[in-house]
C-alpha cells in the first residue's frame, strides 16, 4: 500500500485565504476557519489551492501561511500543500526550499498557459514525484489551465511513480473519470474536484473529494462523503440535495468568490478578495443568502 493512500480518502477542505480590508492575510480569521473545518469532521486540509488564490499570494506569504497551518492543525488531520505551476525547475526549487514539517503531501495542478503534450506533462509530474519528500497528488482542472492530464497520463504516473498517490479529478469528463477508476491500482486515490459531482463520482468507485463547499458546511459535506462511501447512498442524497443549490451558487458568479462571500455571510471571514478577483455581484450573493437561510431553517 502506496504511503498516502489511506491519510488522504474522504473529505479535504481546499481551504480559502483571508483577507482584511486592505488586503493582507487575515491570520486570525483564517485560525477560526481551520478549527471551523475540522470541528465540522473533514479528513484533510489543503492549503493554497485555487479557492486559497495561491496565484496571488507571495513567497513570503505562503511561508507564513504554511507556518500558522501546521501550528493551529498540530497533526490533528493531514495538511496538504499545493505546489505547482508551469515552469517544472521552478516547482522543484520551491519544493526544495521548503520545510516539509507537517506537511503531509503535495497537490500539483497540471501546467497552465503552455499547453504542453501529455509526454511533457508526464515527464513534469514524474520531475515533482522525484523532487518531492511527500506523497503528490495530481489535479486536472483543464477549465482553468488548458491542460487536462488525460486518463492514459495518469495511468502511467499511478503505475511508475509510486510517490504519486492520487489524483483531484475536476475536467468533468466522465468517461476520463471512470478509466482512471476502472484501471488504477488499488491504492491510487481518485478524488473529486466538483463538489457537485462528489457523490455520483464515489458512487462510481471514487474515494472522496477535495472540496469548496466544506468550508461553509463541513460537517454536512462530510457526512455525505463518509455515507457515500459507506455505501449509505440514499442518506448521503439527502444531504446531497439539501447542499447542492448552495454549492451552486458558489460557482455562479466565480470560485473563490463565491465561498468569500458565504463565509462573510456566515462570519467567519470577510468578503475580501485579491485582484483581478472581485466580490460576486448583488443577485448572486442574494441567492447565496438564501440558500444559507434555507440550510439554517
Amino acid at each position: 500500500m502506496r504511503k498516502g493512500y489511506r491519510e488522504f480518502k474522504g473529505t479535504g477542505v481546499a481551504i480559502v485565504t483571508p483577507f482584511t480590508k486592505s488586503c493582507t492575510i487575515d491570520f486570525e480569521a483564517y485560525e477560526k476557519i481551520v478549527n471551523h473545518v475540522i470541528s465540522g469532521g473533514v479528513d484533510f486540509i489543503v492549503l493554497l489551492g485555487t479557492t486559497g488564490e495561491s496565484s496571488t499570494i507571495t513567497k513570503p506569504e505562503k511561508k507564513a501561511l504554511i507556518e500558522c497551518s501546521v501550528r493551529v492543525i498540530d497533526n490533528r488531520i493531514p495538511l496538504v500543500v499545493g505546489f505547482g505551476g508551469n515552469s517544472t525547475a521552478e516547482v522543484i526549487r520551491d519544493i526544495q526550499d521548503s520545510d516539509f514539517k507537517g506537511i503531509y503531501g503535495i497537490l500539483s495542478v497540471s501546467p497552465y498557459y503552455s499547453k504542453p503534450q501529455q509526454d511533457g506533462i508526464y515527464s513534469h509530474f514524474k520531475a515533482i514525484s522525484e523532487a518531492s519528500p511527500v506523497p503528490v497528488i495530481l489535479y486536472t482542472v483543464p477549465g482553468r489551465t488548458c491542460s487536462n492530464i488525460t486518463s492514459s497520463t495518469t495511468l502511467r504516473l499511478a503505475n511508475e511513480c509510486a510517490n504519486i498517490v492520487g489524483i483531484k479529478e475536476a475536467s468533468g469528463n466522465f468517461e476520463q473519470i471512470f478509466q482512471v477508476i476502472k484501471n488504477r491500482p488499488e491504492d491510487f486515490l481518485v478524488l473529486s474536484g466538483d463538489d457537485g459531482l462528489t457523490l455520483p463520482l464515489i458512487s462510481a468507485g471514487a474515494d472522496g473529494v477535495i472540496s469548496v463547499t466544506a468550508n461553509a458546511y463541513p460537517g454536512e459535506f462530510s457526512r455525505m462523503v463518509s455515507q457515500a462511501i459507506a455505501g449509505d447512498i440514499k442518506s448521503a442524497r439527502a444531504l446531497h440535495y439539501q447542499l447542492i443549490d448552495f454549492t451552486n451558487a458558489l460557482f455562479a458568479d466565480g470560485s473563490p468568490s463565491g465561498i468569500k462571500a458565504a463565509l462573510g455571510i456566515k462570519k467567519l471571514c470577510l468578503n475580501h478578495l485579491r485582484l483581478p478577483l472581485v466580490p460576486v455581484n448583488q443577485e448572486v450573493y442574494k441567492q447565496i443568502q438564501r440558500c444559507i437561510i434555507e440550510i439554517e431553517k
